[in-house]
Order: C-alpha cells, then sequence, then structure tokens
C-alpha cells in the first residue's frame, strides 16, 4: 500500500470503531507522540492509550485530507468531532460536552503499517470549548 492507502485505512477503521484494524495497522515497535505529551513505544502501549481515549472520548473524523509522499511518509489534516464522555485526569470535568477540533497527524511508514504517528491539535482551543 502506498502511504495515502494506509493513512486513509488507518482513519477509516478509527472512524469505524474497528480496534483490530486499527491496531493491525501498526508496527510492533511504533512510535507514537501524543499531543503536548510523551512519546510511547509499541503497540501494546498504543492499543492501552486507545482503550484509555475511547473511554473518556467519542470522536468522528472528517474532513480528512490525506498527503501521501511514496511509502514512507504521510500526514493528515482532519475535523475531530467529539464527545467528552468521562473526565480525564488533570483536565476539565466531563458533562458530555461536544467539541469540533481541527488536527493532524505526520506518518512515517514501514511495510505498509504506521511506524511513527505524530498527533497535533489546539488543546486550549478543546478546553475552551468544553468549558463553554
Amino acid at each position: 500500500m502506498t502511504a495515502t492507502e494506509t493513512i486513509r485505512a488507518y482513519y477509516d477503521a478509527f472512524n469505524a470503531g474497528d480496534m483490530d484494524a486499527f491496531l493491525a495497522l501498526l508496527t510492533d515497535d511504533v512510535e507514537h507522540d501524543i499531543n503536548q505529551g510523551e512519546r510511547q513505544t509499541g503497540k501494546a502501549a498504543f492499543a492501552k492509550f486507545m482503550d484509555h481515549m475511547n473511554r473518556c472520548y467519542k470522536e468522528t473524523l472528517t474532513d480528512m485530507v490525506i498527503m501521501g509522499a511514496g511509502d514512507t511518509r504521510g500526514a493528515a489534516e482532519f475535523i475531530v468531532n467529539g464527545q467528552y464522555l468521562a473526565t480525564d485526569e488533570g483536565l476539565p470535568e466531563a458533562k458530555g460536552q461536544t467539541y469540533k477540533l481541527p488536527a493532524g497527524a505526520f506518518f512515517e511508514l514501514r511495510d505498509g503499517k504506521v511506524a511513527r504517528i505524530t498527533n497535533y491539535y489546539n488543546l486550549n482551543d478543546w478546553i475552551a470549548q468544553v468549558n463553554a
């Protein structure tokens, strides 16, 4: 698969809530740069992160634009349409608030799988929306 095809499959699985298909698109040693956070390494760490995210947030990504560079690099820009379900540590209290947030991600791919993903969104914008 090209970078664009892999990234499209990654986000299609995310939007479908198909965590098995989503995680299958990662290398075992995937590096995940969390927005304004740490780098986590490994598919098990990524799965744990996603379990946490799916407990606290319900999100669908729309207005997707995917840019690929051959088979090894890519990026995506999209809108996160979400609902804040459960209070996340260090963040405002969850009360079912909804939010709409521009976001993006950079990818490194290896053998048709995601080897690194770096996510970015404006945390202050998100906080302002859930506190409104």
